[in-house]
């Protein structure tokens, strides 16, 4: 009978012992939860140690506060987050902008996402747009007209010159389309939510054979006079189709060059279809057509932001791309105290040994503190660093496997007067640009992005790479100037003391009088580039 009340009495308290476990267990899941987020955020994985989430302003692994992940209104909200792992990703590890969106160019991105819905391919509006382009002249008051982007040069050129075209295309009310060639796809996510920006593979003009001497091109029309280029024409005088050249040639026929004028985009806006083909960032030139100005200046109250905001909007690495560059980031680079990025080129105009380049970098390193000094002793017990310091990274990006070796073996090979650890990584070094090449651009766009995480840029003067990198990063860059006489010349670097990318080669002459003159008076906002003469670029 005992035993038979003891079994009773042990079956009866099962369920609150059971409760009482359960209790006990989600406790601790919640105390080891809080400890986690307390703590550096860090795990394990593949042998790697690795550091998940943002990082602070000096670049080390801890936690932080939880970053806006819309970037201030800029990203849209309605995309499935797998599609493009590095849109709402990218920004847990660069350090925060210190620049506030506009108000006014959220605003404008939302509609023009709606404008891109409607008029997207396969949509019933852009197949009657299509059918506009059988005819020989435009139409007024068609819904849908559009800009056509054209791949030309470098990863660096395109990724300027798609923010230069998407500008355009805000400006005049236009959707933007690009040309997928077969060494761009799976470079960029779709940025447009519910539609696509690549161009039907069967679109009816052939867009390869164009270039500066087109018969086609604005410039030719206008100088053959196969257009009226008087801002009163009709649509109906004008083509349905025109390509507009603006590579770095374009000033050798002065006509390509009035794409900057006022009463010339009067002419081009009433054209249904716009082809560009352009090398060049032409944001600054956009600043010199007067009917664009109050526009600019409600969407971008700073004007060195330009390239900043537009190009987090609308560029984002493929999943396949930011697959290469978290697993370089997470094993090298991720639990360093300080990123030090070098973007190391050099160019046909400004040719200079490895061996001068490369003493160029140290002494810019040097004299701007950015990098610590040799220590001469070569003694073990003059190095203060403990096992526990974490190293400042120095990530190498340039063609040249020599370059890096060389910065990686002064480091191994010499204390610092600091005691400091200094790393140095290299992702790749394919010793000569390869253009048209798929798994080249793949390698340099993940090389950007990884730049644009560094808290300190090093860049190449006049590298479109550079420009991409720095202005991403929301970091004012050290230009090394370019060489004289095949030497570095001094000092070896400046400070850039502006944001936005350099135009390198902008118009030169007065609209209304087709006189010559210095490009800067042309608008306000604009100045010379710190690192390319002849270039002009946007300032506050």
């Amino acid at each position: 009978m005992m035993k038979h009340q003891k079994k009773s009495s042990y079956i009866a308290s099962r369920p609150l012992l059971v409760l009482f476990a359960l209790i006990f267990v989600v406790s601790l899941l919640i105390l080891a939860s809080c400890s986690y987020r307390l703590t550096s955020s860090k795990a394990w994985v593949r042998g790697f140690k690795v550091a998940f989430g943002g990082g602070s302003t000096e670049g080390t692994a801890k936690a932080t506060v939880p970053k806006d992940r819309l970037l201030g209104g800029l990203l849209s909200p309605d995309f499935n987050e797998q599609s493009c792992l590095s849109r709402y990703q990218s920004m847990l590890h660069r350090k925060a902008s210190p620049y506030i969106v506009s108000s006014h160019l959220t605003s404008k991105l939302r509609k023009y996402e709606e404008l891109h819905k409607k008029c997207a391919p396969n949509t019933p509006l852009f197949k009657k747009s299509l059918q506009q382009l059988k005819k020989k002249q435009s139409m007024d008051q068609l819904e849908c007209n559009y800009v056509l982007w054209s791949p030309v040069a470098g990863i660096g050129n395109r990724m300027l010159t798609l923010v230069s075209a998407f500008l355009y295309a805000l400006l005049t009310n236009r959707v933007m389309l690009i040309h997928q060639t077969a060494d761009m796809v799976d470079l960029f996510c779709e940025p447009f939510p519910g539609s696509t920006w690549y161009l039907p593979s069967d679109f009816p003009i052939n867009i390869y054979g164009y270039d500066v001497h087109s018969q086609n091109s604005y410039g030719f029309m206008v100088a053959h006079n196969l257009i009226n280029s008087d801002h009163d024409s009709p649509p109906s005088a004008l083509p349905p189709f025109m390509y507009l050249h603006i590579k770095y040639n374009y000033r050798e026929q002065d006509l390509h060059t009035r794409f900057f004028c006022a009463d010339d985009q009067e002419v081009i806006s009433k054209i249904n279809w716009i082809l560009l083909k352009s090398d060049n960032y032409i944001v600054p030139g956009l600043f010199m057509v007067p009917k664009f100005e109050k526009e600019l200046e409600r969407m971008f109250p700073l004007k060195e932001t330009v390239f900043h905001n537009l190009g987090r909007y609308l560029l984002h690495p493929s999943n396949s791309v930011w697959g290469m560059v978290m697993r370089y980031h997470k094993s090298y680079l991720a639990k360093a105290k300080e990123k030090i990025g070098i973007q190391a080129r050099i160019f046909f105009w400004a040719p200079i040994s490895i061996d001068e380049l490369y003493k160029q970098i140290v002494v810019c390193t040097q004299i701007k503190s950015i990098l610590p000094q040799l220590n001469p002793e070569q003694s073990e017990n003059s190095s203060m660093a403990t096992d526990e310091a974490s190293p400042r990274a120095v990530l190498v990006t340039s063609l040249y496997g020599e370059l890096y070796d060389r910065i990686r073996d002064m480091y191994y090979m010499h204390s610092t007067t600091t005691g400091e650890i200094i790393s140095v990584y290299q992702p790749s070094h394919d010793e000569n640009q390869q253009f048209d090449q798929l798994v080249h651009n793949q390698k340099a766009l993940a090389e950007i992005w990884l730049l644009s995480f560094s808290d300190v840029l090093i860049t190449t003067s006049g590298s479109t790479f550079g420009y991409v990198s720095y202005s991403l990063a929301s970091i004012k860059p050290f230009f090394l100037l370019s060489s004289k006489d095949q030497k570095f010349p001094h000092p070896p670097c400046r400070r850039s003391i502006t944001l936005d990318p350099c135009f390198h080669s902008p118009p030169d002459f007065i609209c209304k009088t087709s006189n010559k003159t210095d490009s800067v008076k042309l608008a306000r906002y604009l100045r010379h580039c710190e690192d390319y003469g002849e270039g002009i670029k946007l300032f506050d």
